[in-house]
């Protein structure tokens, strides 16, 4: 009896958690403008007899499958078809995709064979990348980051190493724009740099992203106050079916996540994650520790078929502690800018359809407090700061489909900010010579901006597409506070498969809050300026593979320059952690004027593969730019971030529904810098006029999938710099030695990750 009681439980235990062949794909169909629904679309996988049909809602469920990486096909007469790839099924829950898809233009003659793996925008034209969730997830040496991801396209440069910050086409760190779910968030990374948009890594959970599109330039006039590039990350909504969650243990945090229904028509996504570095880094004996916690949270209510409502929370607190328990240790901290920030992101967002367009309304709060702080060997302060930022927006944006082939999108933010600051820097020699005076600013002020935008697209005969719009900006923080915008773009198809594409337009940018209090002359700074040329030209080699070639010329204006330091131009700041090693230049708290200008030309090839039937996957990217600034010395000097060549290879293969791999290769130019004398000064004639020696390193990932009735676990190794090459990332002088002092990468780094869904 007690044997078959045993055999009873076994048994019960293996139904429970055997594959049961159950896997589900649900999702919906809507109108890429319109955002109505779209009844009668045929779902198909690729490759397998299984498929569905869109019901009045635009809504599909395909069942019956078996774990594994699918593609999935939308198509409808009279729309252009979509495909998703990296359709991930497995029993825990349905994987659930969202196809928005366009009218069919005229068919061009002579032309039988199109490609539905990458889609042409109807209103970007060109330097636009879309990433899946599973694009971003498996890339090596990312970290599961969404930002670090975006290192493998073409343009896209490496300020520093052990950081994420985004170099656009010769762009400083600080001309990048991040939304989420359309809500502008100034810096969406731990420890991030004031006034820039980097940091080590990002605090927005990737399980939770449906997919990111990037732009490298040219972008549209909805989006406003940035030079070089916007990353658009939309979060996918929650399960509808059940509670269900999964826990991780990744590179570098664990966390959990929980998501399910709140009612028959809302759901909710909610996760908490905190570092794990600490515990290692205090148990090594490290002298610079960072402990790091973060949040997110989203809530989605649909009212009925016409109306969605949507709340997002996001949060991360960033903690440094130093060990100063050696005297060795006080030296090496007193070269370090220690960073404690508080972050919350507040934002609620309301959608209505109508017949032929639709409308969004948001409403969000967004505050940052910086804690940053250095201190000498024997802890008295050299640099104190104490800054809170918030930023209060009401956004409303409109799209109108006037026909079948043209639409006009038109909308505005008003932004309502708060600034205060208590920043003391002591007398301060810059290893320049220069002597910074003292500055102590203790300051609290309010700011209201306001932007207006209007674009008109339109499809010409049947191979002509246009983009034009034009954008208004006011920012009373500075005394010229009215800008103008306007921007155009054109694709000429020259059949199905290739297309060449143009676009030019004027960029604006507010100087950061950080830069305007420092002396009273910065109010006198004008918004950065930078006029955008961009010819490319893109081919479909097969079904899942495309080839683009883009140049690029971009034109700085009005970039602030200090008048204590004639030789800089905040261009050349924002990247890394800052204080003393940069001279504290990122802070910009030099009187400053609007006379730096300088320009970023290039040329980018990419060739990118998607999975397919054929199992594998990726992206070849090859950069050739050059970026030059000149300061109020009249001298044009290289940028600090230009890297002359770029050469990225990444892909991989799946072997089967378990099995994976995949690897990632980067060779640079070395970044400029100036070098440093025998006494340890670095001289102004000599300024950017060095390299260091070419950046490169391999990093390889395997991951391993095990998918049960009712729970999936995923693993993975992943191995950076496996041939142990450390790029050198910066130089500074060493006092106690007297000698250069080398900061190189780290060698050799693996980790490993497990992931539990339930």
């Amino acid at each position: 009896m007690k044997l078959l009681k045993i055999l009873s439980i076994a048994l019960l235990f293996i139904s429970y958690a055997l594959p049961q062949n159950n896997g589900i794909i649900t999702g919906k169909v809507i109108d890429k403008t319109t955002l109505q629904p779209i009844p009668g679309v045929n779902i198909t996988i690729i490759g397998k007899p299984l498929g569905a049909a869109t019901d009045a809602n635009g809504e599909f469920v395909i069942s019956g499958l078996e774990n594994g990486s699918y593609q999935v096909r939308a198509s409808a007469v009279g729309y252009k078809s979509e495909t998703k790839t990296d359709v991930e099924v497995n029993y825990v829950k349905a994987a659930n995709l969202l196809f928005q898809i366009s009218e069919e233009p005229i068919s061009l003659q002579g032309v039988t064979v199109s490609s539905d793996y990458f889609q042409k925008s109807s209103d970007e034209f060109n330097s636009l990348t879309n990433l899946n969730y599973e694009e971003i997830r498996r890339s090596p040496g990312g970290f599961e980051d969404v930002v670090r991801a975006l290192s493998i396209l073409p343009g896209v440069a490496q300020a520093s190493a052990g950081r994420n910050d985004l170099v656009v086409r010769g762009g400083a760190p600080s001309e990048n724009l991040y939304l989420v779910d359309g809500f502008v968030i100034p810096n969406i990374n731990h420890f991030g740099t004031q006034g820039a948009t980097g940091g080590p890594i990002s605090y927005i959970n990737l399980d939770f992203v449906r997919e990111t599109s990037f732009s490298s330039g040219g972008f549209q006039v909805n989006y406003g106050n940035k030079l070089s590039s916007v990353l658009s990350i939309d979060l996918r909504n929650g399960r509808t079916d059940r509670l269900g969650g999964k826990a991780t243990v990744s590179a570098s945090e664990f966390g959990l996540n929980l998501e399910g229904p709140i009612s028959d028509k809302s759901s909710f996504i909610f996760s908490l994650r905190r570092s794990y570095l600490d515990f290692i880094f205090n148990a090594a004996g490290f002298n610079f520790v960072p402990e790091y916690y973060d949040a997110l949270s989203k809530a989605t209510f649909n009212i009925d078929s016409k109306n969605q409502l949507s709340v997002i929370f996001l949060g991360a607190l960033d903690f440094v502690n130093f060990n100063n328990s050696t005297s060795d240790n006080l030296y090496k901290n007193s070269k370090i800018l220690g960073s404690n920030q508080n972050i919350y992101f507040a934002g609620i967002s309301f959608q209505h359809l109508f017949e032929n367009g639709f409308y969004n309304v948001k409403l969000s709060r967004n505050y940052t407090y910086y804690d940053s702080y250095q201190n000498d060997t024997l802890l008295n302060p050299i640099f104190i700061d104490k800054s809170g930022e918030g930023f209060n927006e009401l956004k409303v944006d409109a799209v109108v489909k006037l026909s079948k082939s043209s639409e006009i999108d038109f909308g505005g933010t008003a932004d309502f900010n708060d600034f205060s600051a208590n920043i003391k820097l002591p007398f301060f020699i810059s290893t320049f010579g220069d002597t910074l005076l003292p500055a102590s600013i203790n300051t609290s002020n309010t700011y209201s901006s306001f932007g207006l935008y209007a674009e008109f697209s339109s499809q010409l005969l049947d191979r002509f597409n246009i983009n034009f719009g034009l954008r208004g900006d006011y920012y009373s923080q500075i005394n010229d506070e009215f800008y103008i915008s306007p921007r155009f773009a054109a694709r000429y198809n020259l059949n199905d498969l290739s297309n060449i594409n143009f676009s030019i337009g004027m960029y604006r940018q507010n100087p950061s809050y950080i830069w305007l209090v420092a002396n009273p002359i910065n109010k006198n700074l004008k918004a950065i300026l930078v006029d955008q040329y961009i010819l490319g030209y893109q081919q479909i080699l097969r079904e899942d593979t495309r080839l683009k070639v883009e140049a690029f010329y971009k034109n700085y204006k009005d970039y602030p320059a200090s008048i204590t330091r004639p030789y800089l131009v905040l261009a050349n700041t924002g990247g890394g952690f800052g204080g003393s090693p940069d001279n504290f230049a990122s802070f910009g708290l030099d009187p400053l004027i609007s006379n730096g200008f300088g320009n970023a030309k290039g040329v980018e090839l990419s060739i990118q593969k998607k999975d397919s039937k054929i199992p594998y996957f990726g992206i070849l990217s090859l950069t050739y730019s050059r970026t030059v600034f000149t300061a109020l010395n009249k001298v044009q000097s290289l940028g600090s971030y230009d890297q002359t060549w770029i050469f990225n290879l990444s892909g991989g293969y799946i072997f089967n529904n378990e099995w994976e791999a995949s690897f990632k290769f980067r060779l640079a130019t070395g970044n400029p810098y100036t070098p440093y004398n025998n006494s340890g000064l670095q001289n102004v004639t000599d300024y950017n006029t060095s390299r260091f020696p070419a950046l490169h390193s391999l990093d390889i990932r395997v991951d391993k999938r095990w998918n049960l009735n009712k729970w999936a676990l995923i693993t993975y190794l992943d191995i950076q710099n496996i041939y142990n090459h450390r790029n050198v990332a910066s130089i500074s002088w060493d006092y106690k030695t007297n000698s250069l002092d080398e900061s190189k990468s780290i060698g050799i780094l693996p980790s490993i990750g497990i992931s539990a869904e339930f």
